[in-house]
């Protein structure tokens, strides 16, 4: 029993690992340059090679085919939508968070290599659906959850302007998705969890690696100016509506759910049409 078990937990931890591969691998480039600081090399900056880094990592997993283009195109659309808002909130009047260090290749005050955090979020959601040959049952329909997405990133700018519904946003969710349950396979053994959890499981993941990338100086909310500190925890809740809108697109353009609100991953010939 305890072999089966540990057979399963190596190959649950390897997938996770694989699916997770452009997020490991930023991060890795994060510390390893945390040591250029500002300091121009051969014409770019830091945030340059991170950018010239990421490009080599998204056409490394187009050419091996470790990603397809169908998944490509979805996380390009959420690298546009996630660029978008780091603009609007990276605004100095609104300095939600800054880039403190230099870039020739920016738009604004946001460098382009900044897009690919949230491309890292997107490949994940999008290998692990396809490594893990997940299916979900009792989901929503796509524009009750399309609606949720859509306005937790009008609420990430609008809130600045008009009250914060977050609270609702958070409530809508467990409604929606109490009910929904994850499938995914191992050792050829179908296994089943609540969505939920899940999600609020991946929203502490990417918490831990905004630390760890504010610790490296990525970027840096007002209050780690002048020395860093861990992140608070109220970024979790941002987190997690943000994984709404990475999930939603996923799952729309690479997926199908039947009228049962059973959802089944596309084949690769059925993404392309």
């Amino acid at each position: 029993m305890w072999i089966t078990w540990l057979k399963s937990g190596l190959e649950f931890s390897t997938k996770a690992a694989s699916a997770a591969l452009f997020g490991i691998l930023l991060l890795i480039a994060f510390a390893l340059t945390a040591s250029m600081g500002s300091q121009e090399y051969f014409g770019f900056f830091r945030y340059d090679y991170l950018l010239f880094y990421a490009l080599i990592i998204q056409v490394c997993l187009l050419y091996l085919k470790l990603e397809s283009w169908a998944e490509a195109k979805v996380i390009a659309l959420f690298h546009i939508l996630a660029m978008i808002m780091e603009i609007f909130l990276t605004h100095p009047q609104i300095a939600s968070w800054q880039y403190p260090q230099p870039a020739v290749f920016k738009i604004m005050t946001v460098p382009l290599f900044a897009g690919f955090m949230y491309s890292a979020v997107g490949s994940f959601f999008a290998r692990s659906l396809r490594l893990y040959r997940v299916s979900l049952r009792n989901l929503p329909t796509f524009s009750n959850m399309m609606a949720l997405a859509v306005l937790s990133y009008i609420n990430f700018m609008s809130k600045f302007f008009i009250p914060d519904i977050r609270y609702g946003l958070f409530a809508w969710s467990v409604v929606i998705f109490w009910k929904t349950k994850i499938r995914f396979q191992l050792q050829r053994s179908q296994l089943q969890l609540p969505m939920l959890p899940v999600l609020m499981l991946l929203a502490f993941i990417i918490w831990v690696a905004e630390n760890i990338s504010t610790f490296y100086q990525i970027w840096l909310y007002p209050s780690q100016v002048d020395a860093w500190h861990m992140v608070g925890w109220g970024k979790l809740g941002s987190w997690y509506l943000l994984l709404l809108l990475s999930l939603v697109l996923v799952m729309k353009i690479l997926g199908y759910r039947d009228a049962e609100g059973q959802w089944t991953l596309k084949t690769e010939d059925q993404q392309q049409l």
